[in-house]
């Protein structure tokens, strides 16, 4: 039986609102261009243009235009040092804080992969080079670790949270959604910001197409025909609040993170379990956090990288779980960004339904035999949004959902 702390806790469980949201990525800056983006199903995985790719297989990604960046410059202290992801991060907490400018974070928890890899990359490139070019790479090392970043957007608005990172394959945005979720939830925290970022690197990009994960051709998630991922960047940021303390002070409330799953299936270093064991345990605990049953979600978004195997075992624990839900994963658009992926497709759920808008799946034509899936395919639509899952999984058998619920006064 449980302790009486236990089951006191479990019944006093605070609500846990969004109060507002940042995002960049391929698709654009800001919300308004994102579900543009969303509503017209653009496809913004272009070549790739930061580093040589003449030797790999797969030739595109979905990239965050320099140009874009520029603006965060007048906010660095000193923009010279800035990765490029730090910019990615002061664009969206700067968009977080213009929305709820009276939010005042605690901590901070945001998820990653690769971190500052590009300096790392320069670093290393700048010990071969000789001692003068040693000492110039030695710079870099300050500004590699995966915190930096994240520092830097909190130094450029005068935020001085305490920062937790979690690094857990491509489930790390969604991890970091889901642990700032139950800090909140918990009441150990009233106020949580939370997100995930990632930039290509020419390590990761290397990495992915040498274990042919990645595609030469289009990125074609749930079809039967699709040979692989293209890899994205960007950041996105959100941020958490105790609901009654929200609106106490007058917040506009978004949205709520009503659940939150996790598990590991340990069945291989980077294929999911073929079953659908791992993705259907993580779907199940967010289901259970949320105390809802699965005819109660009416939208998905599909982790969906579009490798055979991942979208064979997260489809079919759909399939076996939910009965005709819509599904769809928007990596055919911006390619998969990582640790940054479900921070981001967290921000395109509260899109969805803030605007009760189904994303597109594009490039889609037929699905796997046998698989019975509602793919919202190639255009998107209008549907009736109340309740939205949102799935990431990663390699090593990471997988985490969240579930994020319409607001309702």
């Amino acid at each position: 039986m449980p302790e009486f702390s236990q089951i006191k806790s479990q019944l006093n469980r605070a609500r846990v609102a969004v109060v507002a949201a940042g995002i960049v990525s391929p698709l654009g800056v800001g919300l308004d261009e994102t579900l543009r983006s969303l509503r017209e199903g653009r496809d913004c995985v272009t070549p790739v243009t930061t580093f040589p790719i003449e030797n790999c297989r797969c030739k595109s990604a979905g990239q965050v235009p320099d140009d874009w960046l520029a603006d965060c410059h007048e906010r660095a202290r000193h923009p010279e040092r800035l990765h490029r992801v730090a910019r990615m991060m002061i664009l969206a907490l700067g968009q977080a804080l213009t929305q709820a400018p009276g939010f005042v974070p605690e901590l901070t928890v945001v998820g990653t992969t690769s971190g500052g890899m590009t300096f790392g990359e320069e670093y290393y490139r700048g010990l071969k080079g000789g001692p003068r070019s040693a000492r110039r790479a030695a710079s870099l090392i300050a500004n590699y670790t995966p915190q930096k970043p994240v520092m830097d957007a909190q130094e450029a608005f005068g935020i001085s949270a305490p920062c937790q990172i979690i690094a857990n394959a491509c489930a790390s945005g969604t991890n970091a959604i889901g642990h700032a979720f139950d800090c909140v939830r918990s009441g150990r925290y009233q106020c949580v910001l939370t997100g995930g970022y990632d930039a290509l690197s020419e390590l990761v990009f290397v990495g992915f197409d040498s274990l042919q994960a990645a595609t030469p051709e289009r990125c074609r998630p749930f079809d039967r025909d699709r040979t692989g991922l293209v890899l994205g960047e960007g950041a996105a940021v959100l941020f958490l609040e105790n609901l009654d303390a929200a609106r106490n002070r007058g917040a506009k409330i978004l949205a709520e993170i009503i659940g939150y799953g996790i598990s590991t299936d340990n069945h291989h270093l980077t294929q999911p379990n073929p079953s659908g064991s791992g993705p259907r345990q993580a779907m199940e605990g967010a289901l259970q956090s949320a105390r809802i049953k699965p005819g109660e979600i009416d939208y998905i978004n599909a982790h969906g990288t579009a490798t055979p195997f991942n979208d064979a075992a997260e489809g079919k624990a759909i399939a076996e779980m939910f009965d005709g839900v819509p599904v769809s994963s928007t990596k055919g658009m911006m390619g998969h960004s990582l640790g940054a992926a479900g921070a981001i497709e967290a921000v395109i759920s509260l899109l969805a339904l803030q605007h009760q808008v189904l994303p597109p799946n594009i490039n889609f034509r037929r699905g796997d035999e046998g698989l019975d899936l509602n793919i919202v395919a190639n255009n998107s639509r209008t549907g009736k949004l109340r309740t939205v899952l949102s799935n990431s999984f990663g390699f090593g058998g990471t997988n985490a959902s969240v579930i994020i619920r319409a607001n309702e006064a």
